[in-house]
Parts: C-alpha cells; sequence; structure tokens
C-alpha cells in the first residue's frame, strides 16, 4: 500500500495538469472606463474549444495574427455575455457614461488577460505576450494597447480591440507604426 501512494499522487496531479485547460480557470475582466470595475469571468469547456478551434497549425506569424484577430473577436462576444460588456461601442467619447463602455486601458488590460490565457494554453506557436504600451501623440492624447512579440526577429506588433465595437476582430500592426499614430487597413 505504501508504494500505492505516490503512484496516486503522481496520477492526480497528471490528470489534473492534462485537463486544466478544458478551460481556463476564472479570471478577471474589465467592465467600465479606466478598470475601475472588476468582474471574474468563468468559461465553460464548449466556450474555450471554440477558441482553441481558431488556431489550427499556423504556417506563418501573419497567419497565426489572423488567428488571434478572430480568437479576440470571440473572447470578447463570449465574455460580454457574461460580464456585461457586449454592448461595447467602437473607441469612446471620454465620458464613459454608459455600462459596460470600456476605454483603451479597459479594453487593453482585457486583451492581455486574453493572450495570457492563449499563451497558457500553448495556442500561441509564432508569438509571446508582450506587456502593454503607452503612446501619447499629443498632450492630452494618449491611448493603451496590448501587444504580441514575434518570436523570430522579435518583432512587436500592437493587439488594439478598442478601435472597433465588441466582438469585432481588433487590429493587429507593427508596434512602432501604432506608436506613431499611422492608420491601419484591416476588416
Amino acid at each position: 500500500m505504501k508504494i500505492a501512494w505516490p503512484f496516486l499522487l503522481i496520477a492526480l496531479a497528471v490528470s489534473t495538469t492534462a485537463s486544466a485547460w478544458n478551460a481556463p480557470p476564472s479570471f478577471d475582466t474589465c467592465t467600465d472606463y479606466h478598470c475601475d470595475i472588476i468582474r471574474p469571468v468563468t468559461l465553460s469547456s464548449d466556450q474555450w474549444q471554440t477558441i482553441r478551434q481558431f488556431f489550427s497549425a499556423a504556417s506563418t506569424p501573419e497567419v497565426e495574427r489572423q488567428q488571434i484577430r478572430q480568437a479576440i473577436a470571440k473572447m470578447e462576444q463570449l465574455v460580454g455575455k457574461l460580464n456585461g460588456t457586449d454592448q461595447d461601442l467602437k473607441e469612446n467619447d471620454g465620458e464613459g457614461s454608459s455600462p459596460g463602455q470600456l476605454d483603451c486601458i479597459a479594453e487593453s488590460l482585457n486583451t492581455t488577460t486574453y493572450l495570457q490565457l492563449m499563451q497558457q494554453d500553448n495556442l500561441l506557436k509564432w508569438h509571446q505576450v508582450g506587456t502593454r504600451k503607452k503612446r501619447t501623440l499629443w498632450l492630452f492624447n494618449t491611448h493603451w494597447t496590448a501587444t504580441i512579440i514575434e518570436n523570430r526577429g522579435e518583432q512587436y506588433y500592437a493587439v488594439d480591440s478598442w478601435f472597433y465595437a465588441n466582438g469585432q476582430p481588433p487590429v493587429i500592426q507593427p508596434l512602432k507604426a501604432w506608436l506613431n499614430g499611422q492608420s491601419f487597413t484591416q476588416k
């Protein structure tokens, strides 16, 4: 009997680790301007599997960035129904008066969280999650974004979901262009 205990503990640890990504653990989400109100969200196994399906074997970093765009859009749809941000409008007017309306601070925090979940589930092969970045083009025009880093060459990309309404694919563009305020052409 004494010999069985170590094997039982190892088997339990392996089974817990192996099934951990049927769905990610509960995670915090921003639900308002500046992320003043945080609400935990738990996705079901079926919901997480819809995210995983976006990540087929990406043959290039460019393909994976398109997969990331689609997965972030779906995460916003799923999470929005659970935390009340499903009616989040594109951009914002700086007032934050509508319930569930997010500014760039909240959008960048949520997007970074979603990217981290994808990375922790080994869905990202060509990229890793970077830290959020801030740009200030004019004195009162500060803007935040999530970032990813391409593994080969360490190219940084902005992943900015603020420009479009909830559930629309975010802008992914080279961080240098984003920092300079260059326009983008993604649909």
